[in-house]
C-alpha cells in the first residue's frame, strides 16, 4: 500500500482514539490501537501508538494538570516502574496469541472487581494503589493496553472525570515512554506521521467540546465501557493468533 493510503486509513482512528482520551481519559490505546496493528501491524503498529501516545498525553495533561492526584499517580508508577521491563521480556518469549488473551482476561477482570464495592476496595490502600500500578505498567508493554487497570483502579476510588483525566494522562505518558525507549521509534513514511499529529490536534480540540458536555455519570460508563472494549479486543486478537 502507498504511503498516501497508508496515512488516509491511519486518520481516523488516530482521530477518533485522540478525542475519546481527551473526553474521558482513556482512548487512544482502546480505540485506535487495534485498528493501527491491522493497518501497520504489530510491532510497527504498537509502537506508533506509543510514541502518539506520549504526544497525546502530554498535550491534554498539559491542558487539565490541576486535576491531578500527584500521590497515587506516584504510587502507580512506582510499581509500574518495575513491571515495564519484565512486560518487555514476556513478550520476547511467550507466544504472543496465549500472552493476550490471558492479558485481556486480565484486564476485564480488574474493571469488573472495580464495580463491586466489597471487591474492589483492594486498591483503595497503599498496597493496591501500587500493584495496580504494577499490573498497568505490565500490561502496557506486553500488549500496549494499560490504560483498563488505570481505569479500574480510578472507578474502585470514585473518581470524577476532571481527577481520573489528568492522573490517568501522567501515568500513561511515562509508561508509553518507558515502551517506547525500549523499543524504538517506528520507521514509517513521513505522510504516515504528518497524518497522525494532525488528527491527533483535531482530536484533542473536538474531545475539549465533548468533555464540557459530559456530566459524570455519562463519564463514568463510557469509561468502563473503554475500558471493557480494550480488554476485550485484546482477547479477540490473542485468538486471531492462536
Amino acid at each position: 500500500m502507498s504511503a498516501a493510503g497508508t496515512a488516509a486509513l491511519v486518520l481516523g482512528p488516530v482521530l477518533l482514539g485522540a478525542l475519546t482520551q481527551r473526553a474521558t481519559g482513556l482512548g487512544l490505546a482502546l480505540v485506535g490501537a487495534p485498528f493501527l496493528v491491522a493497518i501497520l501491524g504489530p510491532r510497527d503498529g504498537v509502537s506508533f501508538g506509543n510514541a502518539l501516545q506520549v504526544l497525546l498525553c502530554a498535550v491534554v495533561l498539559a491542558r487539565t494538570w490541576r486535576g491531578v492526584d500527584l500521590r497515587s499517580a506516584g504510587l502507580l508508577l512506582a510499581g509500574a516502574l518495575v513491571t515495564v521491563p519484565l512486560g518487555a521480556w514476556v513478550v520476547g518469549v511467550l507466544p504472543e496469541g496465549p500472552l493476550l488473551v490471558v492479558v485481556g482476561l486480565l484486564a476485564i477482570g480488574a474493571v469488573v472487581v472495580s464495580l463491586v464495592p466489597r471487591l474492589g476496595g483492594w486498591m483503595n490502600g497503599t498496597p493496591g494503589a501500587v500493584g495496580a500500578g504494577a499490573v498497568a505498567g505490565f500490561v502496557n508493554a506486553a500488549a500496549g493496553v494499560g490504560g483498563p487497570m488505570i481505569s479500574a483502579f480510578a472507578l474502585a476510588r470514585r473518581w470524577s472525570t476532571d481527577v481520573f483525566v489528568p492522573t490517568a494522562q501522567l501515568v500513561l505518558l511515562v509508561i508509553n515512554l518507558l515502551a517506547l525507549l525500549g523499543k524504538g521509534v517506528p520507521r514509517l513514511a513521513p505522510a504516515v506521521w504528518g497524518t497522525g499529529l494532525l488528527a491527533l490536534a483535531v482530536g484533542v480540540v473536538l474531545g475539549d467540546v465533548v468533555h464540557r458536555r459530559l456530566d459524570p455519570a455519562t463519564a463514568r460508563r463510557a469509561v468502563v465501557v473503554l475500558a471493557l472494549m480494550g480488554g476485550l479486543a485484546t482477547v479477540v486478537r490473542g485468538l486471531l493468533t492462536l
